[in-house]
């Protein structure tokens, strides 16, 4: 089992984060989608459970696509997908991603706490001592470019281009974050704590190491999304963003099966 903890610190406040996050999910989740791989939502609701309230979330991802070959290799039929819950208590939120075919054997877990500062409080999930010493401390700079893969970088989702014409925030230039404190602009960070698991004898190590590797790739290129996109979404409310996840919901499920392959893949 692998612990690491993945830091993200953004020219956005707490409070704006928590539009900009879930209008950046519906853009993302249509650039994923097509070609029968994608996400399709099963359900969008309000829950409250042992007093935390918050929006709950159950995805399905198809994935034949997007898997390492060797896990297409050796997967039956039917299998190469995973289901995503996620409860959105905001400023905290637990989402945990399974695989009906592992069941047990599978599981990565994300918990995410959103705080008003630059990054460095060093045990915002309040772990015990043995998990705290086991887990890793990974920091994601939005400027630098989330990999080595040429197809990772977009013109217009690159921070150290990007202006605000709404905020004046940006571009962001290497070394943006000493200044931040005594910018004007807000700030916050992201501590998004992940555990995996993967039991399959000769694999474990292997198959952890490239989850951990494209969970970091995600974050960096979603992070680097959501802050260029900042004057689609900055404005919008709560509200707003419910209307867009339920066009999407439909056009998601139109995109799966009638468009071409598209996204990111581990092999690429």
């Amino acid at each position: 089992m692998l612990i690491c903890e993945y830091r993200i610190v953004l020219p956005i406040s707490v409070e704006e984060y928590q539009v900009g996050q879930l209008y950046a999910v519906i853009e993302a989740s249509k650039n994923e989608t097509g070609g029968g791989d994608g996400v399709e939502v099963i359900v969008n609701e309000p829950y409250e459970e042992n007093g935390e309230k918050g929006q709950f979330t159950h995805k399905v991802y198809h994935l034949s696509s997007k898997v390492p070959r060797l896990i297409k290799a050796l997967a039956p039929n039917g299998s190469l997908e995973v289901h995503e819950k996620a409860w959105n208590a905001y400023p905290y939120c637990r989402t945990i991603i399974t695989n009906p075919f592992m069941k047990d054997d599978f599981l990565i877990k994300i918990e995410t706490w959103h705080k008003p500062d630059l990054g460095r409080e060093e045990n915002v999930h309040q772990l015990p001592a043995e998990q705290l010493n086991q887990r890793k401390v990974v920091n994601i700079d939005i400027v630098e470019p989330p990999s080595q893969k040429v197809k990772d970088y977009k013109k217009e989702y690159d921070p150290t281009l990007f202006k605000s014409t709404k905020t004046n925030r940006g571009p962001l230039k290497e070394g943006w974050q000493k200044d931040l404190a005594s910018s004007g602009w807000p700030y916050m960070c992201a501590y998004k704590l992940v555990t995996i698991k993967f039991k399959w004898r000769g694999l474990q190590s292997k198959i952890e190491a490239i989850i951990e590797k494209t969970e970091r790739r995600i974050f960096a290129n979603f992070h680097r999304q959501l802050f260029c996109t900042l004057d689609d979404w900055i404005g919008l409310d709560m509200n707003d963003i419910r209307r867009l996840e339920e066009i999407t919901k439909k056009e998601l499920d139109e995109k799966r099966l009638k468009d071409g392959a598209t996204g990111m893949s581990v092999d690429d």
